[in-house]
């Protein structure tokens, strides 16, 4: 935190933050550890529609999605895509903030290259083995690698294989390399998190929360409101894969983990929940109220209502959040625009190529600009 001798240092981050997952998070994170009050532009959808192709997610989800990441202060709605001095000083921000990946407008010119040349341009790491070009290959090629490795449906790979997803992915930056999670990464994501206090009314809800969306966001605010501390008790893969089908879950149980530990609604998350809460799960958390959303869940595996307990206790409660988004609407609309985001993604992907051969020659030449993060 700031001390009281100096002004608070103001950090701007922006970006399309489309379908919003724990690899922007982690962007953001080290961002605002970087001064005190982090400042985020999020572009419109006729921006990213005319430098990289259409969104996935509408700009007002990403505008909701973005605000409510924890470690965000401030959404500035319809940033330009371009960053330049203007924007930051309008906004106070002593320096921005981005990943050691190149972003590029259509013509292939470095969106941040003013900021750079003047010195107010900061480098975080770029979180591994997630992206939302991976996040929508998973969707298109109906593959489990993602979080079991011995299955995986019969689609011919070379109807997506311009998205960049499999290991024969050629750009440094959006090709898939293996997300490989660690304590540390947990740990990093749970900072600011505390203990509950006596008298506290504690919340418990359960399930997938895969592909962390609006829906989500919009029901874990509902949720919270409900007390003082809000436990997301999270599905384990084979468990959603049960009750979901097809090769859900799309993202893996340690991926999940992070997206729902980013949001400022979440007070902790049990990794790898029951399906059925139990009077024991109750009692380990000191649980006042189980509540669940609209949607319909199936039996137990045993024919059972998995909240019959906080039934019978009278510590169950059904909430509507008002916002009918589905992981499975996202997946529709990946599919349905499948030809879109294929030629999106290939553009994309030969852009990068291009501009990391020109980063080597320059890098070769002693030419290559660096600024430390």
């Amino acid at each position: 935190m700031a001390a009281d001798d100096r002004r608070p240092v103001r950090v701007w981050v922006d970006g399309c933050f489309d379908m919003a997952h724990f690899g922007h998070a982690n962007a953001l994170r080290q961002a605002k550890k970087m001064g005190d009050y982090l400042v985020v532009g999020i572009h419109s959808d006729e921006e990213i529609t005319k430098h990289k192709g259409p969104p996935v997610m509408t700009e007002q989800e990403r505008y909701k999605m973005v605000g409510a990441i924890k470690w965000v202060d401030e959404v500035v709605e319809g940033s330009p895509y371009v960053t330049t001095l203007e924007t930051m000083d309008k906004y106070n921000c002593d320096f921005c903030v981005h990943g050691d990946d190149i972003t590029m407008t259509a013509d292939g010119q470095d969106t941040y290259a003013e900021v750079k040349n003047c010195g107010r341009y900061k480098e975080c790491r770029r979180t591994a083995g997630i992206s939302t070009t991976d996040m929508v290959g998973r969707m298109l090629l109906l593959t489990k690698t993602h979080h079991d490795r011995e299955h995986e449906a019969h689609l011919p790979r070379k109807q997506v294989e311009e998205l960049g997803t499999g290991h024969e992915a050629r750009s440094p930056w959006t090709g898939v390399s293996q997300f490989l999670p660690t304590t540390q990464k947990i740990a990093q994501f749970s900072e600011g998190g505390t203990s509950p206090q006596p008298g506290d009314r504690i919340v418990y809800v359960s399930g997938a929360f895969d592909l962390f969306h609006v829906g989500h966001l919009d029901f874990l605010q509902r949720a919270r409101q409900e007390g003082d501390y809000l436990i997301v008790g999270l599905h384990t893969d084979p468990v959603v894969n049960w009750y979901k089908g097809s090769n859900h879950p799309i993202m893996n149980i340690h991926e999940r983990t992070l997206c729902v530990l980013a949001c400022r609604y979440v007070s902790e998350v049990v990794i790898g929940a029951p399906y059925t809460v139990t009077k024991e799960l109750m009692d380990h958390f000191n649980v006042d109220v189980v509540v669940h959303g609209r949607t319909p869940y199936p039996p137990d595996q045993g024919g059972r209502d998995p909240y019959r307990v906080p039934k019978d206790l009278e510590k169950f409660k059904r909430i509507d959040s008002d916002n009918d988004m589905t992981t499975s609407k996202i997946i529709k609309r990946i599919i349905s625009n499948r030809l879109n985001f294929e030629a999106r993604n290939k553009a994309k992907e030969e852009k990068e190529i291009r501009a990391f051969e020109n980063l080597q020659k320059q890098m070769a030449s002693g030419e290559c600009f660096v600024e430390e993060a």
